[in-house]
């Protein structure tokens, strides 16, 4: 008898506990909540702001309309360049944008977005996740009260845009261009002169001679930003750019107060925008590639091997100069070289080796 009532008690204690955690998700998945989202890139720019608006929406709808982020063009609510401090200090909630643009803080960022002759998709996304690379990356977001999860990569870019014909490293020397992350490091050792400008800013400053070239992304992108009306020699491999990810930047104490429900609808609905991302450049590309050719004129160029051997010389030299004066650029750069280094056995043993290595 006793241990009957024992079992009745138990299994009463168990079904009102339940019950209970289901109120209180159900009630955690009705809170209404609303959030600014900033972007670096304009809603309509294939790939780079479309994947944010889907993205918005997404979350949108498995929260059933309660859980509302606003996607805020370039500049709306803070310059696109400087969604850090904002995020931070909480005057956004979030941004969509790339730790590539977060450089002027922590130039070691840049490895976060992509790196000089690095790896393709898989490879890099594998040091990310598990090889140390996302932990480096939450270490130094949580000094400024910032958390990040990517958003969004795409496929390997183009490497320039030039008003003439470059056929040699030595007609690069005295350039103005523009030029993004540990690729533009690289361009300064040639001798160019970089600047870093959001994908908005760059038509106009090339337009008015402010820069002489330009890199930005990749045929499907770069064709809506017009730059072939400016330059038509467009430049490949994308040597600096092989695979870019980028990150929706959220403020921590902004992010930590969400249901967990909503927290995991974001981490969710930013990884379905990864492989979406990546598989709609891939496949776009080679048509947008085709159109700049027929329908604008422009000629696509490959640099001859021995540049892209003198390139990744010189990437090397920035990757010791940089780490000899940068503690955290050395500990991020010797993760991923160390990574690379271990992933090599696989890589040589399962893949077919490109053209160019």
């Amino acid at each position: 008898m006793f241990k009957n009532s024992i079992f009745k008690l138990a299994t009463v204690t168990a079904v009102t506990l339940v019950a209970g955690l289901a109120l209180t998700t159900q009630a955690e998945a009705q809170k209404r909540v609303k959030w600014k989202m900033q972007s670096a890139f304009g809603g309509t720019l294939p790939h780079l702001g479309t994947s944010g608006v889907r993205f918005a929406k997404n979350v949108s709808r498995l929260s059933g309309n309660k859980f509302q982020i606003k996607f805020f063009e370039p500049g709306a609510l803070v310059p696109a360049l400087e969604c850090f401090d904002a995020a931070s200090k909480g005057s956004v909630d979030s941004c969509w944008t790339t730790p590539g643009y977060h450089t002027g803080k922590y130039p070691a960022l840049a490895f976060f977005t992509a790196v000089p002759f690095g790896p393709s998709f898989g490879e890099f996304v594998a040091w990310k996740r598990f090889g140390g690379g996302d932990k480096l990356r939450a270490e130094i977001y949580a000094k400024h009260g910032l958390v990040a999860f990517d958003n969004f990569c795409i496929g390997p870019e183009t490497s320039g845009w030039f008003k003439k014909k470059i056929n040699s490293l030595a007609e690069l020397k005295g350039l103005k261009m523009r030029f993004f992350g540990l690729g533009a490091k690289v361009m300064q050792k040639v001798g160019v002169s970089t600047q870093l400008l959001a994908g908005a800013d760059i038509y106009p400053a090339l337009e008015r001679g402010v820069i002489d070239a330009t890199e930005f992304s990749m045929p499907d992108i770069d064709i809506k930003l017009g730059f072939y009306q400016i330059a038509k020699n467009n430049y490949y491999p994308g040597w600096h750019q092989q695979v870019s990810c980028s990150e929706i930047l959220m403020n921590k104490a902004k992010f930590d107060a969400l249901p967990d429900t909503y927290k995991a609808m974001i981490e969710m609905a930013a990884g379905e925008s990864i492989t979406n991302t990546y598989a709609a450049t891939e496949a776009n590309n080679p048509r947008a590639m085709g159109e700049m050719k027929s329908k604008y004129g422009v000629t696509n160029h490959r640099w001859e091997d021995d540049v892209l051997k003198k390139l990744e010389q010189a990437w090397l030299e920035v990757v010791e100069e940089e780490s000899a004066k940068d503690a955290l650029f050395k500990k991020v750069a010797d993760s991923y070289f160390n990574f690379r280094k271990e992933y090599k056995k696989w890589g040589d043993a399962q893949y077919l080796k490109a053209t160019y290595q």
